[in-house]
């Protein structure tokens, strides 16, 4: 009997994948892309060689970092359209924009600078700006989104949230979140 079954990822193996995804973003966060695996490997509480069998570069370890970013972007652009109440929708995408915009401090930009061939940046800002323009259309549509509020309004909140300095990440995230409430204010016809 020699047949092989097919090969599931066990569950400490995921486990371990998280972790060094969960790692990677925080180190290269403060420390830069050029951060070294051991390091990645420390904060993650695993050895370099399990970073290795899961990433075999830096660039990949980045890159999948990046993507889980990006999905963390598409999701809260998503579920703001798909909110019932275009209002309700554009304020959690506010919010939750605003958070996801705290604790990437920068990753995003050195990302995109550093590994500017990874990805189709170009297609994903597109893609981004059209479920924008979607969920801004929508909330004026119900009158609560002052009529003047449009794409450019938007990139400059997250250029501000890109500016909220704290002593912790507690401390960021509430006033990323205060923060939020200001511009919500802020936007409301």
């Amino acid at each position: 009997m020699t047949a092989r079954l097919p090969h599931n990822q066990r569950s400490d193996a995921r486990d371990n994948r998280g972790r060094i995804l969960d790692a990677a973003r925080a180190v290269f966060v403060t420390d830069g892309l050029d951060a070294p695996i051991r390091r990645i490997a420390r904060r993650a509480e695993i050895g370099p060689a399990t970073v290795y069998r899961h990433f075999a570069t830096k660039e990949i370890l980045a890159a999948s970092a990046f993507t889980e970013q990006e999905r963390a972007w598409r999701s809260t652009m998503d579920q703001g359209l798909a909110d019932p109440d275009p209002w309700r929708g554009f304020c959690r995408v506010v919010e939750r924009l605003c958070v996801l915009q705290a604790h990437d401090r920068g990753f995003t930009a050195g990302f995109k600078a550093t590994f500017p061939e990874a990805m189709d940046f170009a297609a994903m800002r597109a893609s981004s700006m059209v479920s924008a323009a979607e969920l801004v259309r929508r909330a004026k549509d119900t009158g609560r989104l002052r009529p003047d509020v449009g794409l450019g309004e938007l990139h400059l909140m997250i250029m501000a949230s890109n500016g909220i300095r704290a002593g912790t990440p507690t401390a960021r995230t509430a006033a990323t979140r205060r923060f939020a409430a200001l511009m919500i204010q802020a936007f409301q016809a």
